[in-house]
């Protein structure tokens, strides 16, 4: 079974035809700056060819149409006919309370998430968008699944998801945790329990999903009990250029020095803040990093302070699960950035946990593996995340049961 993954942006659309029988990526690309004249479409195939051309898509069903025929391009396609792909599966941010598990697309579902895009709006409208034009694209009778960022942390416990704020508003507008990067945290917190070589069952798991945007989440028994990211992607600890949690007050006292409205505040907060705001160089870690070897202090404090608040997050997990049996690093500067994981690590030594510096140096650049001591009371690993693959199961297993 033949499958496309997509995930749809307000003004682009990323996409993988991924072949379940052996899992393999046939082809990916991804559709940018749709509805500006300069659109950019890029399409590559998994034996090397690439096709990157500028083009003019004023929609999402038009940039559906790219896709539709680079995968069937007598030069750069992958499949015959567009027969072949038995099933698509989409990403969507925000599913809410009423979306706990990934479901069958039809019209009650895109309504549900239309529903909830006031608390994802730019996610969720590009998502429904996306939906709506692939069926028009691709037609009906090519089933569609749904698969939520926030489906995986649907376990926790009322007293972990709940803000101190009445409980009104939580009745009124949902106003309560739902966390994100679901799909990720559940990918590599299995694979770590495969690894291990033990049922996800017995074993209380940290997952650290660091990138420009970050969560980490704590696992007991294959369930989520806890995660940083609240109401939306701007909670938890420091990121490239999102506040993480602050004093409510810091953003009133601000809001009335400045006389900035909600809409300029929220911008200071997720566009302005973060790595950004404290090193003034870049949202970029690397760019921080580079920075902060050459002497300049504020980079140095950025990157301080982001290895702190990682550190708390883990620590303050490992207490709610009462124990932790592995800490798992992923995405992008969970992957590739050592220096952030060693010093993370290094804060636990006083538990018994035990780094392995050269196996630590060593796993980057997509590399997976164990980065922790045999003798480490804590294993440590450092996965590769693969949510389009999350979502290609999920979409195969349910188109199965159709």
């Amino acid at each position: 079974m033949k499958i496309l993954v997509i995930n749809a942006g307000s003004s682009s659309l990323k996409y993988q035809l991924i072949d379940m029988e052996n899992e393999r990526v046939l082809a990916k690309g991804n559709c940018e700056r749709i509805g500006m004249e300069d659109g950019i479409f890029t399409h590559k195939t998994d034996d090397g060819k690439e096709l990157k051309k500028t083009v003019n898509m004023p929609d999402h069903t038009h940039a559906f149409m790219q896709v539709k025929e680079a995968l069937v391009d007598a030069e750069y396609g992958v499949v015959k006919t567009l027969s072949e792909v038995k099933a698509v599966g989409h990403r969507v941010v925000q599913g809410g309370a009423q979306f706990s598990e990934s479901v069958l697309v039809d019209e009650s579902v895109i309504e549900g998430i239309e529903k909830l895009i006031p608390l994802a709006p730019l996610h969720n409208q590009a998502h429904v968008q996306g939906i709506r034009a692939c069926i028009e694209v691709f037609g009906k009778d090519v089933p569609e699944v749904v698969v939520f960022d926030t489906s995986f942390h649907a376990t926790m416990p009322p007293k972990a998801y709940m803000f101190n704020v009445p409980y009104e508003y939580y009745e009124k507008y949902g106003i309560r945790r739902y966390g994100f990067h679901g799909t990720s945290h559940r990918y590599v917190s299995q694979r770590c329990a495969e690894l291990m070589g033990k049922d996800s069952k017995d074993l209380k798991i940290i997952t650290c999903h660091l990138g420009n945007g970050s969560s980490i989440t704590a696992i007991e028994g294959g369930k989520v009990i806890d995660t940083s990211m609240g109401l939306t992607p701007l909670d938890g600890f420091m990121m490239g250029s999102r506040t993480g949690t602050l004093d409510p007050s810091v953003v009133t006292f601000i809001m009335e020095k400045e006389g900035l409205s909600p809409k300029e505040m929220d911008i200071v907060m997720n566009k302005k803040s973060g790595m950004l705001g404290i090193s003034g160089i870049s949202s970029d870690d690397r760019d921080v990093t580079a920075a902060a070897k050459a002497g300049d202090a504020r980079a140095q404090l950025a990157q301080d302070i982001l290895e702190y608040q990682i550190t708390k997050f883990v620590g303050g997990y490992m207490v709610a699960l009462g124990g932790c049996d592995a800490i798992v690093f992923t995405a992008g500067l969970g992957e590739n950035q050592a220096h952030h994981r060693e010093v993370v690590c290094n804060d636990f030594k006083f538990m018994g946990l035990k780094l392995d510096k050269e196996l630590n140096k060593q796993t980057v650049g997509g590399r997976e593996g164990k980065i922790s001591t045999p003798d480490s009371s804590i294993e440590v690993f450092v996965i590769p995340t693969n949510e389009e693959l999350v979502i290609a199961r999920d979409t195969k297993r349910i188109v199965e049961t159709i």
